[in-house]
This record gives structure tokens, C-alpha cells and sequence, in this order.
């Protein structure tokens, strides 16, 4: 129902915007007064309020937020009731806070959470979302370590729950139709692909600095290492950056996961690789300028080099008829006619998607599953950590998708799993 009909109907009459819970209204078959679902998001950062917070407001209500610093609370709220009013006419004055995440977990009218905390909280904060009956958003690279990414399809599997993984770029057209490209062989026989991203992450070696009083540094730590505090993790808000978490192997997975997550995911779909992934690890060579090299079992090659110089993070696709580029800012084919090439009727059509959060709305209403699923981002978060793997022990390594483990390699081994503190688990 939309806020005209609403009014019309004349049930929209109290002074404030209010949101019931649809238990409230007659079970989980009645649909709430505003048609839409109640969600928290538990990450006040960047990434939650400069985009997570502002889309979903639109399409849902975002009653409730958590996070370790105050003020990112506060902001978060702010935009929260910014949004909503222009969505829906009136700002919402019943949002919440809370320090603990836990809380918005505890709540019986939230159908729920976006999880846009640092990539080391993801698998914690998605079990536990699970086991408290919540669908889940999470955001990309959906796990820290192999085994996290595991524990998290698990536990969704177990709970039967919906999780969409925030890879929105298979929601966008051009990256689509490149891949639809790819599946219907219009460059013929896929040789070799390249993927442009940047490097791996680097020891965590930062000095120690204050904490502010507004941030729980034991709160964000969390499951991770205990460091000394440096703003370079959890810079300050008048900072208006992305925070460098990302470049310590101890809190993410340098620029290979951060944006391997979202391209060497593309090149995963292009693949029809969803479920499984290359078989064959070889490090890069950087004397004889050989970058790190990749092999599928049907004998494609998947390099992670910088092509297109100065352009960014992209995909080049190499076949026997033809080259397909694809970034975020172009789309360019050889031959160029390719660009406009429809994709026929008989012929593979992918999962179409226009809007990421709009289909993980949809997949928590229908209980369909969405265009990322857990196993999706399990898979492409598992290859940029292998990849990672290879740059840090530098040797060849045998990779057995179905089993997900390394071929007679120990060391290797070992590093699916990373350090957690307690009392933190991956107990599903």
C-alpha cells in the first residue's frame, strides 16, 4: 500500500510516524501499515551511512542502529530520519542506539539486519543474526577467512535464513550483459582473463595512538587481535575517508578482497563458477613481471594484474573471437558491436537484478533466494583469500574447491582459519 492509499484509508493518524511490527497485526502473513519490512544496521561507519543507511531507508524502516563510537550513532540517526522523511513524508522519532549490537539482535520487531562492520565481525555477527531469526545483509567481502565463510553458509542454511552479500555490481546492467556475453560465447572460447585490483594486505604495524573517548575500543576489536589504537582503522568522523582496516591482514584482506570481492566475483559469474573456483594457485614472478596466475580445471588462466593503466579496478575477458572489458566506468568489446549484441530468447540469461537492496527485500518477503547468496560470496570472498594465501607463503598451491582445502599443504592449510579472541566463535 502506498502513503496515498494509506492516508486515504484513514489509518495513518496519529501525529508521529510510527512503525508496528507485523507479529503485532496478525502474524508474519499480515503486511505492516508502510508494506515494508523493519531492519537495524549494525556498522555506523562509512559504508553504512554514506550509502547502506540512505538506500534501505528508502525501501524499508530502519527503526534501530549499533556501533562502538557515539558519535557515529548519532549521525547515523540523523540520516535515518533525513531519509525517511523524504521517503515517506514524516521523519520517524522512534529510531534507537544501541552500543551493543546484541540488542538489536534481542528485538522481536526487527525482520532484519544490515552488517556493515569491519570484515573480521561479518561471520560472528551473521551467525548470531541467524541464530536470533534474522535475514541478513551483509557487506562484501562477506567473510575474513575461509572457514568464517564456511560457518556462515552453514548457519544459514541451518536457520533458513536469507542473506544477500553486498557484490552490487551484479545488480548493474553492464556487468550483466558482460557476462551474458561471456556465457553465450560471442568471444568464442574464454583463454585467459585478467583481473585489475589492487595488492594484498600488509601486517598490521601501525603506532599506538589515544583512543577517543567516544569509541569502545574493545568493542571494536571484537573477535580480531588486540592492536594498539591508530585512526588509520577507525579514523575520526571530521575524517571523511574509508578507514585503512582493510590494508592489515589482521582486520581485512588488502585491495585483493576489498576489491577482488567485487571483480573477481564478476569474473567468477562470467565463469558459471558460483559453486566452485580455479584449481591452481602459482605466485607471481615479479623479476620476470609474471603476475600472480590462476588455472580453472577446463585449463582457463585468470591473472591478477593491472591492465588499462590508471583506469581502476576492471576484468578483461580474452577469447578465441573477441575481448570484453568491463569496469564500473566502460564497457568496451572487441569486436564493437558486441556492446549492443541482445542477448536472444533461447539463449543464457542471468539473474536480473536492477536493484540490490530492493531484491533482498523481495527474497525476505518471498523467501526466494536473492542474487548473492551466501554461497556466491562464500566462493569469491574464498578465492581472494587463497589468492592471498599464495602471495604470503609465495609457492604453488593445489586447490580443491569441493573440499575446500589445499592439496598436501599444511602451512597452507592452516590459514583457511584466522585467530579468533575469546569469547568469540564460529559455533553455528
Amino acid at each position: 500500500m502506498n502513503r496515498r492509499k494509506f492516508i486515504q484509508n484513514g489509518v495513518f493518524s496519529v501525529a508521529a510516524f510510527t512503525i508496528l511490527p507485523r507479529q503485532v497485526l496478525g502474524g508474519t502473513r499480515f503486511t505492516a501499515p508502510s508494506d515494508q519490512l523493519n531492519l537495524g544496521i549494525i556498522g555506523c561507519g562509512s559504508q553504512g551511512r554514506w550509502t547502506l543507511a540512505p538506500e534501505f531507508a528508502k525501501r524499508a524502516n530502519l527503526i534501530a542502529a549499533a556501533d562502538c563510537e557515539s558519535r557515529r550513532l548519532q549521525a547515523m540517526q540523523e540520516i535515518v530520519e533525513k531519509e525517511t522523511e523524504k521517503a515517506k513524508g514524516q521523519a520517524y522519532k522512534g529510531f534507537k542506539q544501541y552500543a551493543d549490537y546484541k540488542e538489536i539482535l534481542a528485538r522481536k520487531d526487527i525482520d532484519a539486519v544490515i552488517i556493515c562492520t569491519p570484515d573480521f565481525w561479518h561471520a560472528v555477527q551473521t551467525i548470531e543474526a541467524c541464530r536470533a531469526g534474522k535475514d541478513v545483509y551483509v557487506e562484501k567481502p562477506m567473510s575474513h577467512s575461509i572457514e568464517e565463510g564456511r560457518a556462515m553458509a552453514n548457519a544459514v542454511k541451518k536457520y533458513n535464513r536469507v542473506l544477500q552479500v553486498g557484490n552490487m555490481q551484479r545488480s548493474w546492467r553492464n556487468f550483466r550483459h558482460a557476462c551474458e556475453l561471456v556465457r553465450n560465447g560471442y568471444i568464442g572460447e574464454v583463454k585467459e582473463i585478467k583481473v585489475s585490483v589492487g595488492p594484498p594486505p600488509v601486517k598490521y604495524d601501525l603506532p599506538a595512538q589515544p583512543v577517543p573517548k567516544t569509541l569502545n575500543w574493545e568493542q571494536w576489536i571484537g573477535p580480531a587481535p588486540m592492536n594498539p589504537y591508530n585512526e588509520e582503522l577507525a579514523p575520526p568522523m571530521e575524517v571523511r575517508v574509508y578507514p585503512n582496516w582493510r590494508d592489515y591482514k589482521e582486520y581485512g584482506g588488502g585491495m585483493v578482497s576489498d576489491w577482488g570481492a567485487h571483480m573477481f566475483d564478476i569474473a567468477q559469474w562470467a565463469m558459471g563458477m558460483d559453486d566452485s573456483g580455479p584449481i591452481e594457485f602459482i605466485p607471481a614472478d615479479k623479476e620476470r613481471l609474471i603476475p600472480l596466475t590462476m588455472r580453472y580445471a577446463n585449463g582457463t588462466i585468470m591473472t591478477h594484474e593491472q591492465f588499462r593503466q590508471s583506469e581502476g579496478n576492471a576484468v578483461r575477458f580474452i577469447g578465441s573471437n573477441g575481448v570484453i572489458d568491463i569496469s564500473r566506468s566502460f564497457l568496451d568489446t572487441i569486436p564493437a558491436k558486441l556492446q549492443d549484441q541482445a542477448i536472444g530468447e533461447n539463449e543464457i540469461k542471468l539473474y536480473r537484478s536492477d536493484d540490490h537492496y530492493s531484491d533482498f527485500l523481495n527474497a525476505i518477503k518471498t523467501r526466494k533466494q536473492p542474487l548473492s547468496t551466501v554461497e556466491v560470496g562464500h566462493r569469491t570472498a574464498s578465492l581472494c583469500q587463497v589468492v592471498n594465501i599464495c602471495y604470503e607463503l609465495n609457492r604453488k598451491l593445489t586447490w580443491n574447491p569441493e573440499k575446500e582445502e589445499f592439496f598436501m599443504d599444511n602451512d597452507a592449510n592452516k590459514l583457511r582459519s584466522t585467530p579468533m579472541r575469546a569469547p568469540y566463535s564460529l559455533e553455528v
